[in-house]
This record gives structure tokens, sequence and C-alpha cells, in this order.
């Protein structure tokens, strides 16, 4: 794992994505309605690109076991759909059906989907890509990180409040086609876009482990 990442529990990679891979992306994508579209592994030119050399070289130095996509999410923000997001980790993953296993758990239904909290010590070997389609900055809802919260482990409501209020946060400025590397137990949060340009993002979570023998991933490629 790189310093960068390592420490700060993110990083910046500039000109993952051509102009045009970016564009035919966009068209790929299509609109979205509502904050985020979930299950996006299962369109196959996200699952090409999700599992091609280019993406899985970018995350092998950051995991330490062999690794595959298991969910991606496609947000689109917008003057006509703007959202903020709170000071969070993300701590779910997506499985076909719920079925209890030690250790496993608090459950929640998103989009109908069942998610799960797995032990920390998963989460810990998770990374996530998230594909900048269009240029993001503070006016278009950039995501906001606290650098080294990921080290953390698993923060209650009243932890996540401290830290939210004596750190300095940082605005993950990036351009189009970059793409942000991010362990999924840093904090982050973002605001509403005051701008009129799109903030797209195409995310997608890779995991170096498998599953016990009863859950299965909801979408993995």
């Amino acid at each position: 794992m790189s310093q960068s990442l390592s420490q700060n529990g993110f990083e910046i990679i500039p000109c993952v994505l051509d102009e045009q891979n970016r564009q035919e992306l966009i068209v790929t994508l299509g609109p979205v309605n509502g904050a985020g579209r979930r299950g996006l592994l299962n369109m196959p030119a996200v699952a090409r690109l999700a599992s091609s050399a280019q993406l899985l070289d970018l995350v092998r130095p950051y995991l330490k076991s062999e690794h595959r996509p298991v969910r991606s999410i496609y947000f689109d923000k917008s003057p006509e759909t703007n959202w903020l997001v709170a000071w969070h980790q993300d701590l779910t993953l997506a499985v076909r059906s719920r079925i209890d296993v030690p250790g496993f758990g608090p459950w929640s239904m998103k989009d109908g989907i069942p998610h799960v909290q797995p032990p920390v010590e998963l989460l810990e070997q998770m990374l996530t890509v998230r594909l900048h389609l269009d240029h993001c900055d503070e006016t278009n809802g950039a995501l906001r990180v606290i650098p080294g919260s990921h080290a953390f482990g698993r923060l209650t409501a009243e932890r996540i409040r401290q830290l939210s209020e004596h750190s300095v946060a940082v605005v993950c400025r990036l351009s189009a086609g970059d793409a942000l590397l991010m362990s999924p137990l840093l904090l982050h949060a973002s605001s509403r876009s005051l701008s009129t340009r799109h903030r797209r993002v195409l995310h997608i979570e890779y995991a170096a482990f498998s599953l016990p023998p009863e859950l299965q991933w909801n979408e993995a490629a």
C-alpha cells in the first residue's frame, strides 16, 4: 500500500480515463433518476471496465490478496438532483439474501437489496475506486475527507462528531478522468452543489476476501 493511502486513507490518481473513454461511459450510463443508481456491475460495460487490467492493476498495489469488484454505484449530482451527505463511513456489503452469520450485522435494506455490516477486518481488505466523469471541486459537491480517520476502525456516532468538529477536512478536487482511491473506513461527506455543472462519479468497490459460504455478493462481476 502506498504511503499516502496507508496514512491518509485516500489517494488521487490522475488521468485514469481518457476523453473518449469518459464520454463513452457517460453515454452508456445515461441519466440518473434520484441521487444514484445501484447494481451497475450488472451492466456489461461497467463489469468489463471494473474487471479490466487497467483498474485491477490500479487496485492491486493497495490490497494484499487477489481482489475483485463487488459493487458499483453511479452518482450524478446536478441542479436537478442535488443532495448533501453527512460525515460517515461505508460500512455495508450488498448481498443476495439475508442469512444470519456470526460477526455479520446489523442488517438493512437499500433499494430492496439486503445490506450487512461485516467484521471491520474485512472492511480493511476493501478499496473503493471513484472514477470522476466531470471536474469536481467545492462548487459542485466534491467529496470531503478526514485524512487518517480510516485507522480508527468502525466509529461510533459520537466519535464521528468529535472527528468532524476537531479535524481538518480535505476537499478532493479532481479533474474529469481522474480517480479517487479510498478506504471504505475513511470518514467522508459532501455538500450540495452550488454549480450548474454535473458531478458524475462511477463508484466501484473491490474486495480482497471471500464471503462466508452462506452469503453471496449481490452483484460481483
